[in-house]
C-alpha cells in the first residue's frame, strides 16, 4: 500500500531517518510506492547515507548527499529511544539516573534539533514541504496525570518546544513550510512492544505509517509548529 501525497509538488527529494527501524521502514516503503518523489532516501546508523543523531558529523555529511540529488519536500525523522538494555524508563524519582537522562535527550531532543539545523536549509522557499519528527503523547504537559517516564516525557516535551521555536524561525523565510511533532499512537516495534498494554490499540508499522502520512498529506503553512496525532487530532502542549 502506498500515499498518494498530492499535496506536495511532484519530483523533488523525500528522505526518511530512522530507515532501518520498522516504522521507519514502512515510511519509506509508502513513500517509494506513492510515485510522488524523484528521489526516497532512507538513513540510518548503518546505512547509506548514514546518520548517527549522536554525531553531528554524520547528520552534515547526509545533508549534503540529500542537496545534490535536487529540491528536498520531505523529511521523516522516525528515531527516538525509551528503553534498550542499558536503560529503561523511570517509574519513581528515586531511579533517575543523570547518564541516562542525558542520553534520552541527546537521542530524542537534541538529534533531531541537529536534523532540523542541517535539513531545514535545503527546504525550497515555495511549495509544500514539510519536516515530521515522532514525538509522543507522554510528552505532552498538560495531559501528564500518572507521572513516570520522567527521562522519556522531558524528551520529548523538549523535543515539542524545539519544533515549535523552529517552525517560528522556518515561517519567515519559508511561509509554505510545514514543521511537526507527531504522536503515532502504540506501534508494533521494539520500542513500544515491552510497554503495550493489554487491550491498547495496537497499529502495524505500515498501518501507523500511513495514518501518519495520511496527517502529512493534509496539512499546510497554517499548520506549521503543531503537535498532532495519528489522527490528525492537536495535542495539548
Amino acid at each position: 500500500m502506498s500515499n498518494a501525497l498530492n499535496s506536495f509538488p511532484s519530483g523533488g527529494v523525500a528522505v526518511v531517518i530512522g530507515a532501518s527501524g520498522g516504522l521507519g521502514s514502512a515510511f519509506l516503503s509508502r513513500l517509494e510506492g506513492s510515485g510522488r518523489f524523484a528521489h526516497v532516501v532512507g538513513c540510518s546508523r548503518r546505512g547509506v547515507p548514514r546518520i548517527d543523531l549522536e554525531d553531528e558529523a554524520s547528520i552534515a555529511d547526509a545533508a549534503a548527499h540529500v542537496a545534490g540529488l535536487g529540491e528536498l519536500r520531505l523529511v521523516v525523522d522516525a528515531t527516538g529511544i525509551l528503553s534498550d538494555g542499558a536503560m529503561v524508563p523511570e517509574k519513581a524519582l528515586a531511579r533517575i539516573d543523570a547518564n541516562q537522562m542525558a542520553r534520552s535527550f541527546r537521542i530524542n531532543a537534541i538529534g533531531p534539533a541537529l536534523l532540523i539545523r542541517h535539513f531545514a536549509p535545503l527546504f525550497p522557499r515555495q511549495g509544500k514541504s514539510v519536516f515530521a519528527t515522532l514525538s509522543a503523547r507522554v510528552g505532552s504537559i498538560g495531559e501528564n496525570a500518572l507521572g513516570g517516564w520522567i527521562s522519556y516525557r522531558a524528551a520529548k516535551a523538549a523535543l515539542n518546544q524545539i519544533v515549535r521555536t523552529a517552525s517560528i524561525e522556518l515561517a519567515r523565510s519559508r511561509p509554505e513550510h510545514v514543521l511537526l511533532a507527531l504522536h503515532p499512537g502504540t506501534v508494533e516495534t521494539a520500542l513500544s512492544r515491552p510497554f503495550a498494554r493489554s487491550g491498547l490499540a495496537i497499529r502495524t508499522p505500515d498501518e501507523a505509517a500511513g495514518r501518519l502520512l495520511t496527517v502529512i498529506d493534509g496539512v499546510d503553512g497554517g499548520d506549521t509548529g503543531s503537535f498532532l496525532s495519528y489522527t490528525g487530532e492537536r495535542l495539548p502542549w
